[in-house]
């Protein structure tokens, strides 16, 4: 029987590229990477107008607090510092790097001076943060404080595979064509953590990479392939513990507050690429589909390469794109540059014509039909949050434990009155945090006075 959740929703899978392998992109003329691209501090350039830089090489670090370095990911020269709109909308500089197409590697790159036998959690620590891992599955947290915060916490790891967003294929085809990577960063988390065994949880829609992935771990008593079933959103990390453990995250709290860990299959291939290569995280796959691309399937991509680069070496467009999407359409982000980079984040990269995308609807209205209470997985009744932030009733969108809402857009989806309520829900989370925010600061204003 396959391991489950409460509530979820079944969405049409669109899952078009997973029988395609990889491919590797070409490389791009010019690359543009955003120096931030994790949840934390963006970092300060470390190169500037003029010069060279070799591929691998860091191009920006962050000095204190939480962040992750970054690197180029082609060689060449840089041209500009411009400060553009990211995916959210926040000014970031982007370091733009005219290739040279030598291909140079930099001379920093090499495997990790100890064995694995002799690897320690401080090792690993440094490692992941060198190499500038942040989580690939889309939450983007530096690895290094995932790995820090777990230490002595957690006697349970999780690899997730689930994969449950329409139209990304990404680890699917890592699952397939690079297992030995996703299992060896197993075997490195394992030892560092002192766990006797870990869990690579896969949806049941992969049945070939079930296959495969038990062919190689058949003789391992380390590692366990645990089948999910397939429905979304199973690969959100509180539904995938609760499916595998039984134990539920309170609200507030992280994975390692109730034992576990959980590392996305892409960033645990990372970590041991960069152990046993010294490669930093400069490329990652990316699913690249919809209804205006000639040709779908998941590329190799150097970070910074941009959508226009992405769609020309996937046979170009066939049709006039009405919305870019960042990711899967359910909890994507809506883009509007085509010049707009490849990130360490980016899973999926949607092009989208007017008729494969709802128009938004503005008379929209509830008909109380409970469908959207029914799909919430976090048990809360997004029909009263949605009108209490369109009321902006904050202080009950409180009460009702919006917070707890992870946006994942199963109560949008199902919803007959189309009502955003995934949408209103985020406005009353934003208004919630910056009234926390103004009064924090009140306090602390009080206390230095």
């Amino acid at each position: 029987m396959a391991f489950t959740f409460r509530g979820g929703i079944h969405v049409p899978e669109h899952k078009h590229t997973a029988s395609k392998e990889i491919k590797k992109m070409t490389e791009p003329k010019s690359v543009a990477i955003p120096l931030s691209q994790h949840i934390g501090a963006p970092c300060t350039a470390t190169v500037k107008v003029g010069d060279s830089v070799d591929k691998y090489q860091i191009i920006g670090n962050v000095e204190k607090g939480l962040g992750c370095p970054v690197h180029a990911s082609i060689s060449g020269k840089v041209t500009a510092l411009d400060i553009r709109l990211n995916a959210m909308g926040m000014n970031v500089t982007h370091v733009v790097i005219e290739n040279d197409f030598e291909n140079r590697i930099s001379a920093d790159i090499k495997p990790y001076e100890k064995s694995f036998e002799e690897i320690t959690a401080d090792d690993l620590i440094e490692i992941t943060k060198n190499a500038g891992i942040s989580g690939m599955g889309g939450a983007t947290f530096p690895t290094y404080a995932k790995i820090q915060s777990a230490l002595g916490n957690v006697d349970r790891l999780i690899i997730n595979c689930a994969e449950c967003e329409p139209y990304i294929t990404a680890n699917h085809r890592l699952l397939l064509e690079s297992p030995d990577d996703i299992i060896g960063g197993v075997k490195i988390l394992l030892k560092v953590f002192g766990l006797r065994d870990g869990d690579i949880a896969i949806e049941d829609n992969k049945p070939d990479a079930i296959e495969l992935m038990k062919k190689k771990c058949a003789d391992s008593d380390i590692i366990n392939v645990r089948v999910m079933k397939t429905k979304y959103p199973q690969g959100d990390e509180r539904q995938l513990i609760y499916a595998l453990t039984g134990r539920q995250i309170p609200a507030g709290k992280l994975p390692a507050d109730v034992g576990c860990v959980v590392f996305n299959a892409e960033t645990c291939a990372a970590i041991y690429r960069a152990f046993a290569y010294g490669y930093p995280l400069t490329s990652r796959i990316v699913t690249v589909d919809g209804d205006c691309i000639n040709e779908p399937c998941s590329v190799l991509v150097p970070i910074g390469t941009s959508y226009r680069d992405l769609a020309e070496f996937c046979g170009g467009l066939k049709r006039e794109v009405q919305t870019i999407v960042n990711g899967g359409p359910m909890m994507g982000a809506a883009q509007w540059d085509m010049d707009a980079p490849v990130t360490k984040g980016t899973s999926a990269v949607l092009f989208l014509s007017e008729k494969s995308y709802p128009d938004v609807v503005d008379d929209y209205k509830c008909i109380r039909c409970g469908r959207c209470v029914r799909a919430c997985q976090m048990g809360l009744m997004p029909s009263y949050t949605a009108l209490f932030s369109r009321e902006r009733k904050y202080d009950l969108c409180e009460k009702y434990d919006v917070m707890s809402c992870v946006e994942c857009g199963a109560c949008t989806y199902v919803c007959p009155g189309s009502v955003p309520i995934t949408h209103l829900n985020r406005v009353a989370k934003s208004k919630i945090n910056e009234k926390r925010k103004n009064a924090q600061a009140k306090e602390v204003k009080k206390n230095d006075k």
